[in-house]
């Protein structure tokens, strides 16, 4: 299917415009602060006696914030934003090199020699500049920073596929991968393709480079059946892949697409949507290792889950894309914002025992744990920027078209105006399950049925394909997805969730914190799971409560013959993305059961 882009999609009320307007009023504003005390927009003045040095990736985190800004221009003008990225286009303009390269890092250390170092990111950073070019003409029509970016790929063409004189072959990073082919769809330029498809086939050769799986060079890319190494720079990897096989028709790269992302998401992803399990090397692991308490699960990494599971949708019709994307977008990446806007999770651990924690105050073991409380800015602050530029798109993931069928693939009150096509969706989903659709000018329209859902009514006549409920002709249409709260377990071999039970709601993972109960939540026991209720709201969602029990017992380490008490107690339950916004707290996503 063609997924529709912000011109033709406007996202009208709900729970995600709330988000989106959050972050235009605080994160936008508290981002940009941070990136300006920290140095990061200074250094595009390319200073060698700036007061802050200029790091290897401090380019990518300003202009991806630069992008965001871009799309809120396009949803409403805003001189403000619109200077700061001229300025910065300014700034690239005046210091860029000769030939089109640009990279502030490298302005500011002549001694260094430009693409000879596979992990200093150039690439990667460039990949965001093209990136926050394509968002920025779609959203003014200017196209400044299309042509800096447009020299550049030609210095980068010249040096790496036709003088063959850079150090390595392919980014150590990947990013610039997928940012060509959206030049390219934007522009229609087959340069940006022929760069792309450059990187992608030499990937994996050994050609100049190592062959190991960190970054994903271990083999070319359609031979690749498992995701391994570090899960942001993958995932963007896999993007671009799926990208390059839906432009190119290329089978072999969209068959390993579908491999990865099978293998990804029943076997190394995490109930909210996280990948990369582990802090060495921000990676995957093997299959079904899924420690909760030490859970890395980035939240870029969540984010480019989310870009890779959408892709995946222009290469086959099938609602398991879609559901893969809801987890992460609802729960994975909201998790990385607080709820006031303006600091944010780097990792997202899916548990947090203070008392365990306790054992740690004296640094026998520095950030044995993520961290418990968000902040506003990190060394490595990329976390950040991805936030804003991914909420003011987040429309861009609502609907596709494929011949006469417009596909909803994710439920947000929004409208489409496309050749003619006019629908209007209203809902206030995740609150609750109700959808409103009005059509005109559209044949058929495909409606997911989420993985989640287990019961549904639709008042029209409709067939099931690839779990979309499918109607002719539609004019006035009432879906309601049935949102009990469920009680979900993990796979036994996942060794973290053995007798455990998570609760959901809908596509909403929800977490228990001590801040809520008062008693200690690892000895709580979901055994009975009575009285379920759905409560007020927090965060903008609504709360859980069932009654359960905790354990008691002796007070001797061993015995063959405990006899434990159990007290009733009823536990409250927020939405995950939610937790560690009243202090620190002890906070279980996962119950013994």
């Amino acid at each position: 299917m063609k997924l529709l882009g912000l011109k033709n999609v406007k996202l009208e009320g709900g729970f995600l415009k709330d988000k989106l307007d959050l972050v235009r009023n605080e994160t936008v504003d508290a981002v940009w602060n941070r990136f300006y005390e920290t140095g990061r927009v200074g250094a595009y003045e390319c200073d060698p006696k700036a007061e802050f040095p200029a790091h290897v990736f401090w380019d990518s985190d300003v202009i991806k914030w630069a992008e965001g800004a871009a799309y809120y221009l396009g949803l409403e003008y805003d001189k403000e934003l619109d200077d700061k990225i001229n300025m910065l286009a300014e700034l690239m303009e005046k210091n860029a090199f000769e030939d089109g390269y640009y990279n502030c890092y490298y302005a500011v250390h002549p001694e260094l020699t430009r693409f000879t170092n596979r992990n200093n990111h150039e690439l990667y950073c460039a990949g965001h500049l093209f990136e926050a070019a394509v968002a920025y003409y779609e959203a003014t029509g200017n196209d400044r920073l299309i042509k800096i970016s447009s020299k550049y790929v030609d210095c980068i063409t010249k040096i790496f596929m036709e003088e063959k004189g850079a150090s390595f072959t392919t980014p150590g990073h990947q990013e610039i991968e997928l940012a060509l082919l959206r030049l390219y769809d934007v522009t229609g330029d087959e340069k940006y393709l022929d760069l792309a498809r450059f990187f992608l086939v030499m990937r994996g050769h050994g050609i100049k480079e190592d062959k190991g799986q960190y970054n994903q060079s271990h083999v070319p890319v359609v031979s690749m059946d498992e995701a391994v190494g570090h899960s942001v720079r993958a995932c963007y990897l896999y993007s671009g892949m799926a990208d390059y096989a839906a432009v190119a028709d290329d089978t072999p790269m969209a068959v390993a697409c579908k491999r990865l992302f099978d293998n990804i998401a029943k076997k190394k992803m995490y109930i909210t949507g996280g990948i990369g399990s582990t802090k060495l090397g921000e990676a995957f692991t093997e299959a079904y290792d899924l420690p909760n308490d030490l859970a890395y699960a980035e939240t870029c990494a969540s984010i480019a889950l989310l870009f890779f599971a959408t892709r995946m949708q222009r290469l086959q019709n099938d609602s398991k894309y879609a559901d893969v994307a809801e987890r992460a977008l609802y729960n994975g990446v909201m998790s990385g914002l607080s709820l006031d806007g303006v600091s944010f999770f780097y990792t997202n651990p899916l548990e947090i025992n203070m008392r365990n924690r306790s054992r740690y105050k004296a640094n026998v073991v520095p950030e044995a744990f993520p961290i418990t409380q968000r902040k506003r800015v990190f060394g490595c602050s990329c976390c950040p920027p991805n936030i804003v530029r991914l909420m003011p798109s987040l429309a861009a993931y609502a609907y596709g078209v494929d011949g006469d069928t417009l596909y909803v693939n994710q439920y947000m009150d929004s409208s489409v105006d496309l050749d003619g096509m006019k629908v209007k969706v209203t809902t206030v989903y995740p609150v609750n399950g109700n959808i409103k659709i009005s059509a005109s000018g559209t044949k058929r329209i495909a409606l997911r049925i989420p993985d989640w859902c287990k019961s549904f009514t639709l008042d029209s006549e409709y067939t099931m394909q690839n779990g979309y409920a499918v109607v002719e002709n539609p004019s006035e249409l009432t879906l309601v997805l049935d949102m009990p709260v469920r009680f979900v377990k993990a796979n036994p071999k996942i060794a973290a969730c053995r007798g455990k039970v998570a609760v959901m709601r809908g596509p909403i993972v929800y977490c228990a914190e001590r801040v809520d109960n008062n008693f200690d939540i690892f000895s709580f026991f979901a055994g009975e799971k009575s009285d379920v209720t759905v409560g007020e709201a927090y965060g903008g969602l609504p709360t859980v409560e069932f009654t359960g029990h905790t354990v008691e017992c002796d007070d001797v380490l061993y015995s063959d013959s405990f006899e434990p008490e159990r007290t009733p107690r009823r536990i409250k339950l927020i939405p995950y993305y939610a937790f560690a916004n009243r202090g620190e707290s002890d906070m279980a996503v996962w119950l013994n059961d």
